[in-house]
């Protein structure tokens, strides 16, 4: 019996082995003799991507995207792993050290990273923009991503055809008024300009020198092709009101279109794909907008030029964003204002009473102006109870994970970005 025992268990070894070995085969050859397609992700912090895992399972509570979250996750509810697409994301400060590179099959955890080489937990649009670029190729991705929170492209990421960054006169005027070298600042500003698009072209090429460092199953036969680049970035644009003197003016922002430009242009030419597909990605927050907003319009507008017409796409993010979870941030905001003030101690604003809420009378006296720390406890704990209800704290812990300018770390608005982009990539690959 022994023998039979032993036998039987050598027979099922060998079997496992074989389904094994045929598995590994069978993955191989579905991308063998198959060129290996790049994409590149670029931008700052909405590229690093700043919405936490934990936020995954508000995205199956709208039916409308509830097929999304299913490939998103594999049956046992953790985020699913591709098999076809690898990622390179160079992240991390080079003046503190931290500069570094994480690599893998693709997967939740390449979002913002506080250590480059390890998950953070979050997702930014290489997910979705992954998994849809797998499903319209049948070959092996890689994703390049390079991104950096708090970037500007009129200087970080300010390309050779730029030129200098030019300084207009009423900001030389600002900085003389605060007392500063205007020599110095211009020395700073000049070793700052571009120095984050060089490191994104130097990584980009180390990468694909050598692309069996990041993906083991690079078949050097079949080679690579750079397919497409997609770029996520403008907020530090859109606040500098230094470089762009006449931003809340119709044309205020005609730089960044020229900056972009340029930018296409250089990339195209630093990589040697002079046509390669190009997808702006258009700040969005804050959602669809009735008034004219002229950052945005300045970000669509390099898609329109008679150059670009036929390879380079601007995607509108603002639709993706989640109304329901920014009212309720609005919500909180009235909340934490209240705290503010009464925390600051400030007599006039409670005279006032800009909380606009009754409840506050209950721990003010007549005439009284201040409130003691246990009073101001007390009340914050009542206000927010009336004021956000246990069903809002849950929507809110369930969907949100950070600030209103990361799109609220909201894992449904990631991943539909990153889905529009990958939509706009395929259509702009069969122009």
């Amino acid at each position: 019996m022994q023998n039979i025992t032993m036998q039987n268990i050598t027979i099922k070894s060998l079997l496992a082995l074989a389904v094994l070995l045929l598995t590994i085969d069978t993955g191989s050859a579905a991308t063998e003799g198959k060129p290996l397609r790049v994409y590149i992700l670029a931008g700052q912090s909405n590229m690093e991507g700043h919405a936490k895992v934990e936020t995954f399972d508000y995205i199956g509570d709208d039916p409308n995207t509830a097929p999304l979250l299913k490939q998103m996750q594999r049956p046992d509810g953790k985020p699913v792993v591709c098999e076809r697409v690898w990622i390179s994301y160079l992240t991390g400060s080079p003046d503190r050290g931290t500069l570094g590179e994480g690599v893998g099959k693709l997967t939740a955890g390449y979002g913002s990273r506080r250590n480059p080489i390890e998950d953070g937990g979050k997702i930014g649009p290489e997910l979705t923009f992954g998994l849809m670029m797998e499903k319209a190729y049948d070959g092996p991705i890689l994703i390049i991503k390079t991104a950096w929170g708090g970037k500007s492209l009129n200087t970080d990421f300010r390309s050779p055809s730029a030129g200098p960054y030019k300084f207009s006169e009423a900001h030389l005027a600002n900085l003389t008024k605060r007392g500063k070298d205007i020599e110095t600042v211009k020395t700073e500003k000049a070793k700052a300009a571009g120095r984050y698009y060089r490191l994104m072209i130097d990584h980009v090429k180390k990468v694909l020198a050598d692309p069996e460092r990041v993906m083991p199953e690079y078949d050097a036969m079949a080679g690579y092709e750079i397919a497409g680049f997609v770029w996520f970035q403008g907020w530090n644009d859109k606040v500098d009101g230094n470089t762009y003197p006449e931003r809340k003016k119709p044309g205020g922002y005609d730089l960044y279109s020229e900056l972009m430009s340029h930018f296409i242009r250089d990339v195209r030419k630093d990589l040697g794909v002079p046509e390669m597909p190009f997808v702006i990605g258009v700040m969005g927050v804050g959602g669809i907008q009735e008034k004219p907003n002229y950052f945005r319009q300045a970000m669509v507008a390099p898609a329109l030029l008679p150059e670009f017409k036929e390879n380079v796409a601007a995607v509108e993010t603002a639709p993706y964003w989640d109304v329901p979870l920014s009212a309720l941030a609005d919500e909180m905001a009235k909340v934490n204002k209240a705290a503010y003030y009464l925390r600051k101690n400030q007599p006039f604003h409670i005279r006032k009473n800009p909380i606009g809420d009754v409840l506050l009378n209950k721990y003010l006296a007549k005439g009284e102006t201040t409130m003691t720390s246990k009073q101001i406890k007390a009340f914050m704990k009542e206000y927010r109870a009336k004021m956000i209800s246990p069903e809002k704290e849950a929507m809110w812990k369930r969907g949100a994970s950070n600030a209103g300018y990361h799109y609220l770390g909201c894992a449904k608005t990631m991943a539909l970005i990153g889905k529009a982009f990958a939509e706009a990539m395929v259509t702009l690959e069969h122009k």
